[in-house]
């Protein structure tokens, strides 16, 4: 089990636990809050106990609610992410999987598949691009905009408990 570095969660007041823990799933501080509600022991220092309880409080929340959070989270290579207006994590993941090294090419066939892909399921293509590059992502992305919507559903919670962990592994 691997602990937090930065800080300690059980030892903190309910908004400092959200203020801390708010963006870990993007623009989704509810997930923290319920997190929080669930109890402040000393197990929530161990970053897997805490990611577990997180990624179930996502994938026992309605659908609308993991909807709302599918939606939260930015086209990849999209503009957002050339305007500077990401959140600091997803820049820096973006950053780390060489998106802004794209070619305008390369740029103009993220925004075909963020488009099309938005068109076919109404939310956007979710990816954990930690220890991925940009060709990884596009080949991804080729190949998931053929699954059915439901799996591409499934696929988007999944991968958005990835980046979660990915996040918390930072603190």
């Amino acid at each position: 089990m691997s602990r937090f570095q930065t800080l300690q969660p059980s030892t903190l007041s309910r908004d400092a636990f959200v203020k801390a823990f708010a963006d870990i799933y993007e623009h989704s501080p509810w997930v923290a809050e319920k997190a929080y509600d669930l109890g402040a022991d000393a197990s929530i220092d161990e970053i897997e106990t805490l990611h577990q309880r997180m990624s179930d409080i996502l994938l026992s929340a309605d659908h609308a609610s993991q909807l709302a959070l599918i939606n939260a989270h930015p086209d990849l290579a999209g503009k957002a992410a050339v305007q500077g207006e990401l959140t600091e994590a997803s820049t820096n993941e973006q950053a780390g999987a060489g998106i802004h090294q794209c070619t305008a090419e390369e740029f103009q066939r993220f925004t075909e598949l963020n488009d099309a892909y938005k068109a076919k399921f109404k939310f956007p293509f979710i990816m954990a691009v930690k220890g991925s590059n940009r060709h990884q992502i596009l080949a991804a992305f080729e190949t998931r905009i053929h699954n059915s919507a439901d799996t591409e559903f499934k696929c988007a919670l999944a991968e958005i408990n990835k980046i979660a962990l990915f996040r918390l592994l930072t603190l």
